[in-house]
């Protein structure tokens, strides 16, 4: 069963897909927003070319725990992904995620024009593989 991760953003949204076992989430890719319609075709086309059976949307919580506006967007967002493809989506929080992200990329000394093409797809891995680790070990037969 594969995974899509998403980093959902104003101008980006990140994405990472788990391997078949559900083990690790890698970085997959950065989707240029334009606009719903084709936000939504983009996201269609890997859940189609990955088979996905579950999305995780990194939920952008305060640090106090509080939700704010972009937590309305993400739940809209969410509903749209549900309506639409008919397979589940679990909000994950995604506190620090994107900061996590940029920080492993400068640490990497990667330059700021690619990071700013990169950091969403690797924010998206970052929240993907935190659901992954906290479903627990995977048995294999």
């Amino acid at each position: 069963m594969r995974i899509l991760g998403l980093d959902y953003g104003s101008k980006r949204i990140g994405a990472a897909i788990s391997d078949e076992l559900g083990m690790t989430g890698q970085p997959l890719m950065t989707i240029e927003r334009k606009n719903r319609q084709q936000d939504m075709e983009a996201v269609e086309k890997l859940i189609k070319t990955y088979e996905v059976e579950k999305i995780v949307v990194g939920y952008p919580v305060r640090l106090d725990g509080t939700e704010g506006i972009q937590c309305e967007k993400v739940n809209h967002f969410s509903h749209l992904l549900e309506a639409r493809f008919s397979i589940p989506v679990i909000k994950w929080d995604e506190t620090l995620s994107t900061r996590t992200a940029d920080d492993i990329l400068i640490q990497s000394h990667v330059r700021r024009e690619k990071r700013r093409k990169i950091v969403d797809q690797l924010a998206a891995g970052i929240i993907l593989q935190g659901y992954l680790d906290s479903l627990g070990p995977v048995k294999t037969c």
